[in-house]
């Protein structure tokens, strides 16, 4: 008896087919259609009001051949709307797709389209050497590339804003910070979560500790925010510096770049610099400790493997271990916004 037979005699009213599994394999034909479009700056120029298959084909310069498939898949994957031949953004569009909006999310997948989906594509090389897929099989490292050039390093900041978004919205929500006075974000990028938190609580005073080369885009997105006057720079190196004093630190989408000793050092340096009473913070797409829900948790490991020669995600379990090996107490896990959560733990 066939697998489907078998599956068929145990529900015999659910009826099993390849759908789900064809619909998977077949998923990178619509993630890529949403990267082109937001590529060619679709949702941006849609912000200006609804517009023909014409008019787009027109203002975005493309082929008119294709143009039609093009804009009715992105309605059918709920990525427009159309009505009376007119295409227009959805609401989630609108609000995280206009690069001219403070919640736009785009960063992230314009960095995904240029670098992350020609890199994913040598997923099984990576399975089976261990090794990452990127710049890194020219002997080149990551990091030194995407920070010597100031318009790589443009995008991946950008991008770490997008990414980071939702989550500090969050934690400038759950994380009582009535009871703190200053916090400094580690590996601060723009300085997307510190200003997040300005906003949101006056009586803080941040810091963003980042490489040197990022002060000027640190700088300028807290002047964009009014709040150059709350939030300063600190240039170091969070390996060979002593971290900034705070009562809290927080590292966000920091910890999976690296290996599980340099996880261990990192925690433990905030343990060191943090008064008492302080706290630190992770947040991550922190996987489930059962690992079957969080699947891009799961996924974002897997992008560790092909971007970084150590990195992985990991459960709240597993972090709140590290920071209890490293002295701190009360731990505890909370879920932030889609597949992100913070750990935090008290010194």
């Amino acid at each position: 008896m066939n697998q489907q037979a078998q599956t068929n005699d145990l529900n015999p009213t659910i009826p099993v087919t390849p759908d789900a599994i064809m619909q998977l394999g077949f998923a990178f034909w619509g993630s890529k259609t949403l990267l082109s479009a937001v590529e060619l700056g679709l949702f941006t120029l849609l912000a200006e009001g609804p517009l023909s298959a014409d008019a787009l084909t027109m203002r975005l310069k493309l082929h008119p051949r294709s143009v039609r498939d093009f804009l009715d898949a992105l309605v059918s994957l709920g990525q427009l709307e159309r009505n009376d031949g007119l295409y227009a953004n959805t609401p989630a569009g609108a609000l995280f797709l206009d690069r001219r909006q403070a919640t736009y999310v785009g960063g992230i997948l314009e960095m995904a389209n240029a670098r992350l989906y020609p890199f994913w594509g040598a997923l099984t090389e990576a399975l089976r050497t261990g090794e990452p897929q990127n710049e890194a099989k020219q002997g080149r490292d990551l990091f030194d590339e995407i920070y010597r050039d100031p318009a790589i390093l443009s995008e991946f900041l950008k991008a770490m804003t997008g990414l980071s978004l939702g989550a500090a919205h969050a934690v400038a929500e759950k994380f009582p910070w009535a009871d703190y006075k200053s916090f400094a974000d580690i590996g601060t990028a723009e300085g997307g979560l510190a200003v997040e938190l300005a906003r949101a609580h006056p009586h803080l005073n941040g810091i963003g500790f980042d490489l040197p080369v990022v002060r000027p885009h640190f700088d300028a997105y807290a002047a964009q925010h009014g709040l150059s006057a709350r939030l300063s720079f600190h240039a170091g190196d969070f390996f060979t510096q002593a971290m900034p004093p705070a009562d809290v630190l927080i590292m966000g989408h920091i910890l999976h770049d690296w290996s599980l000793e340099k996880k261990r050092t990192l925690i433990r340096k905030a343990y060191e610099a943090l008064p008492f009473g302080g706290a630190l913070i992770v947040y991550d797409s922190i996987i489930d400790d059962d690992r079957r829900r969080n699947a891009f948790g799961l996924l974002m490991s897997l992008n560790m493997l092909i971007e970084t020669r150590e990195g992985f995600d990991f459960t709240g379990a597993e972090c709140a271990d590290w920071l209890k090996e490293a002295g701190f107490a009360e731990i505890r896990v909370e879920p932030l916004v889609g597949p992100d959560s913070m750990v935090i733990g008290l010194k």
